[in-house]
């Protein structure tokens, strides 16, 4: 069992602030609300979490203490996702186009690593979900509203989605340039890389060749839409629906926050951002959520909102475990997948 590492780090502000304004304060690993006149922090204004970042910390800290361990695990077959939720305008894209980078070259580092065992596949696929439409940032027509389904061998995906086989860094940052490019405001996008491994050779006690047992991990790269007031947007109906897919997720999370303590339906099938999620969210993958800050007094109920999401995050624990299936276990899933039905979130 592992809790999903929560962070929260606070952008630089957009212009100075007079120093009778309310700010927040950041102080070893939590951050707090401080009335500006006599610099003390308002009661129940103050957040801890594993880690909190000022406005000075770089991309690369960032990824060195929340994501680094996690993309070493994926080239070992557990599931990751690194996840960026705040509101519009908080510095959740930079963080992203600071992590991917840097995940794609420690993905291949490790890999090379481990090549003399096991023989990789790598494919990389990535959509936006816009309007709960599922579209396809890496095929040529990407005016599409795909389906979300289920398989054994692979847990929740998107059925027809284009993958990618990649076998260097060049290539996979290539199509990562391509999606950013195609990409629209007001919707959640998923860069998606999916390892498959097996051993070269496996011999049992006699000597003998067993049942070779292979590897899967899904790696989930995802920065959210950013919440925005209706009147700050001309998309009414589009923002809506990312709103919806905000509060199922944030349904999802107060739920699981729980621990168990109440049995209650978990409704990651309410939208298709958590039915894809599922896995990242109190299922069994290795999770961390950066929760992306304003410091401007403008924000600051906005901010209390992200704070408050990140709260309940840290209490979600995921039990984590290796994707594993011998070869006959993977024969059955593509004897099952001729079977497969839609997801009830399709």
């Amino acid at each position: 069992m592992e809790k999903i590492c929560v962070a929260v780090r606070v952008r630089p502000p957009s212009c100075e602030k007079s120093e009778d304004e309310l700010h927040w304060k950041v102080e070893n690993n939590s951050v707090s609300l401080h009335d500006g006149v006599h610099n003390s922090p308002i009661p129940g204004m103050s957040f801890a979490f594993d880690h909190v970042f000022d406005k000075d910390i770089n991309n690369a800290t960032v990824y060195d203490l929340l994501v680094k361990n996690i993309i070493q695990a994926a080239a070992e077959g557990f599931d990751g996702a690194i996840v960026a939720y705040g509101q519009t305008g908080s510095g959740k894209t930079f963080t992203m186009k600071g992590i991917i980078p840097r995940a794609v070259e420690d993905l291949f580092h490790d890999i090379q690593q481990m090549n003399v065992m096991f023989e990789f596949q790598i494919r990389v696929c990535c959509m936006q979900i816009y309007n709960e439409h599922i579209i396809d940032l890496l095929a040529e027509d990407n005016n599409q509203n795909l389906e979300t389904a289920y398989r054994f061998w692979r847990g929740p995906y998107v059925r027809g989605l284009k993958e990618e086989i990649v076998n260097n860094v060049n290539q996979v940052l290539g199509l990562f340039q391509k999606a950013s490019g195609r990409s629209v405001d007001l919707a959640h996008t998923l860069f998606v890389m999916i390892i498959e491994s097996n051993p070269k050779c496996t011999y049992s006690s006699s000597g003998s060749t067993s049942d070779a047992v292979g590897r899967l991990s899904v790696l989930n790269l995802v920065d959210l839409a950013g919440s925005k007031r209706t009147a700050e947007t001309q998309a009414e109906e589009e923002g809506e629906h990312t709103d919806k897919s905000l509060m199922v997720l944030s349904d999802v999370i107060n739920k699981l926050s729980e621990g168990g303590k109440q049995r209650v339906h978990i409704p990651y099938c309410d939208s298709k951002l958590t039915y894809i999620l599922q896995h990242a969210l109190g299922g069994n993958a290795k999770t961390s959520i950066i929760c992306t800050i304003a410091p401007e007094k403008t924000h600051i109920e906005e901010t209390k909102g992200t704070l408050q999401f990140a709260s309940r995050a840290k209490n979600v624990t995921n039990c984590v475990k290796v994707n594993e299936a011998s070869s006959e276990g993977k024969l059955l899933d593509e004897v099952f997948k001729k079977q497969e039905v839609q997801s009830p979130c399709s």
